[in-house]
């Protein structure tokens, strides 16, 4: 446990992974994604580590939300992306984002997920929990350009003219998600559409990807945050399969297949500062034309 909460939750790092998802003859476009920052005021190393993310110059940023931990942490979270934020980026919240986290027994979180009375189909909000200052967020992230997608779509253009689409929920596990204000498939003009959401619950996965969404980013999962080695999760707060609880793997509904990439995430509730056999993590998708 010591290494857990000493060493690995401190062990930041970045993945790679390349997505074939772009039309023929279109150029590479590079994504960081950065998700479940849960920023507590004093997590320096972390704040760094964001900070030194903006040298590898991504065509654009994608936040997938659970910004905080704290909520005196808003002006070192706007500090830590600041270099990111010199980037176009889009963004959805969690639910962390909008109320502060509680001290709960991880066992009895566990036991929840193995019974089923965790709420496979997300929870209710929160009622009479500290809220977040998520609106200094927003307007930090606004007052940098990049576009909110709380039950909206939105668009990027990039500097050589790529105009991406995008279509966002807000975040399912609190129930927020309200597909049918966005539904109705990709915009066709745009060179790119990407649907992005915080929590990878099947409902959203299945409304993406029959409306034919070639890529959805997602995170919340943590990949599990508490790991077996050489056998992987064995939770992911929702109900998507343990086998999917991080990385790149695909998702079909309604007779289409749609790319899928959760973020296993760069930080953890304050209550729970462990991680072990799931090291923190940002990734940077290269996304390539596909073969056919």
């Amino acid at each position: 446990m010591a290494y857990a909460a000493g060493y690995e939750v401190r062990s930041f790092r970045l993945r790679r992974v390349e997505v074939p998802v772009l039309p023929r003859g279109m150029r590479p476009l590079r994504v960081l994604q950065v998700s479940d920052i849960h920023l507590v005021s004093g997590q320096n190393k972390k704040r760094r580590w964001l900070q030194s993310l903006a040298a590898l110059r991504p065509d654009f940023v994608v936040n997938t939300g659970d910004n905080l931990s704290d909520p005196e942490a808003v002006p070192e979270l706007l500090d830590a992306l600041g270099p990111l934020m010199e980037f176009p980026g889009t963004y959805v919240f969690g639910s962390n984002d909008y109320y502060a986290p509680r001290l709960r027994n991880p066992g009895r979180y566990l036991v929840e997920r193995f019974t089923g009375r965790h709420g496979a189909n997300g929870n209710e909000p929160a009622r009479n929990v500290p809220r977040n200052p998520w609106e200094d967020v927003r307007d930090g992230f606004d007052a940098a350009g990049w576009v909110g997608l709380s039950n909206t779509r939105g668009r990027l253009k990039l500097d050589d003219g790529t105009e991406i689409a995008l279509t966002g929920l807000d975040d399912p596990h609190i129930k927020r998600d309200r597909y049918d204000e966005v539904a109705g498939g990709p915009e066709e003009d745009a060179d790119l559409a990407l649907a992005v959401v915080h929590a990878p619950y099947l409902r959203v996965l299945n409304a993406f990807t029959a409306d034919r969404y070639p890529l959805i980013l997602a995170g919340h999962t943590h990949g599990g945050q508490l790991c077996v080695p050489f056998y992987g999760a064995l939770v992911t707060n929702c109900d998507l399969d343990t086998d999917r609880v991080k990385g790149l793997s695909t998702h079909h509904a309604g007779g289409h297949e749609s790319y899928l990439h959760v973020s296993a995430g760069c930080g953890t509730n304050r209550f729970t500062p462990v991680r072990f056999a799931c090291p923190p993590e940002a990734t940077l998708l290269t996304l390539v034309p596909r073969e056919a």
